[in-house]
């Protein structure tokens, strides 16, 4: 198993728990000669501008495809971990790869993901990420910061900081104080899990190392999404594919 009963309790008090090496180099050395050599991500991927103007690209789907990106988010060690941290059964919501490249890559405010899921119609925070390092993530580079503890805060107000969505500043300001700010180094290959509702942001990368990361996003399957058309939506669970399916590929 990838975690354990003291990772659950420390996701449930924290928001967030950080697995070391649930991919392998060879998966993670795949993973990158498809961002670097694959026609969807390279294709779809746009700049996203910070406050000060500069931007981090971003590439997302919110399919499972035939491709590298569905096989690591139907890994069992990626969807059973998923599973016992919002204590049921999963679904796939999307994928995304996010290139904060070396001297250029903007920043990223400070926010929730609930905040802005919220107003795609889930009713519910219990949804999760599985943030993948592609490439080391340090200070330097601008690794992700998390406010530890503020998932238990509910849902903030969100607003545009720049092309992105952010947390209230004034609030973030009045209440960052209160939580521990950790800024989450990690190897390629490392995976860190965290609820949809925990704070977090990172800074720009001004290093000369690029900081590419994989995420995964899913939500329970007991939360109904609310579509425009007033309907009620529940989405079926992931699927599950073998342990070896990344490794397919070609990289």
């Amino acid at each position: 198993m990838s975690v354990t009963f003291k990772d659950v309790e420390k996701y449930r008090r924290d928001g967030f728990v950080l697995v070391e090496g649930l991919f392998s180099p060879d998966e993670i050395r795949k993973m990158i000669h498809e961002v670097e050599n694959g026609s969807d991500v390279a294709a779809s991927a746009e700049g996203v501008v910070d406050r000060s103007g500069r931007a981090a690209r971003l590439a997302i789907w919110f399919d499972l495809k035939k491709d590298i990106w569905a096989g690591a988010s139907t890994c069992p060690r990626i969807v059973n971990t998923v599973r016992i941290l919002l204590g049921e059964d999963a679904a796939f919501f999307h994928g995304k790869v996010m290139m904060k490249e070396a001297k250029t890559g903007g920043a990223w405010e400070w926010h929730q993901d609930y905040g802005y899921w919220y107003e795609q119609g889930f009713v519910y925070p219990n949804m999760i990420s599985a943030f993948v390092a592609l490439d080391e993530a340090t200070v330097e580079n601008g690794c992700l910061q998390v406010l530890s503890g503020s998932h238990h805060m509910g849902r903030m107000n969100h607003g545009k900081a720049g092309a992105q969505t952010g947390a209230d500043p004034s609030r973030i300001n009045e209440i960052s104080s209160m939580f521990e700010r950790v800024h989450v180094t990690m190897k390629p290959g490392s995976v860190l899990f965290f609820h949809s509702n925990l704070l977090h942001s990172s800074s720009s990368n001004d290093s000369d190392h690029h900081r590419r990361s994989f995420i995964m996003c899913y939500s329970a399957c007991s939360n109904p999404q609310l579509l425009t058309s007033g309907e009620m939506k529940f989405r079926e669970p992931c699927p599950v594919d073998t342990d070896a399916s990344i490794l397919k590929f070609p990289g």
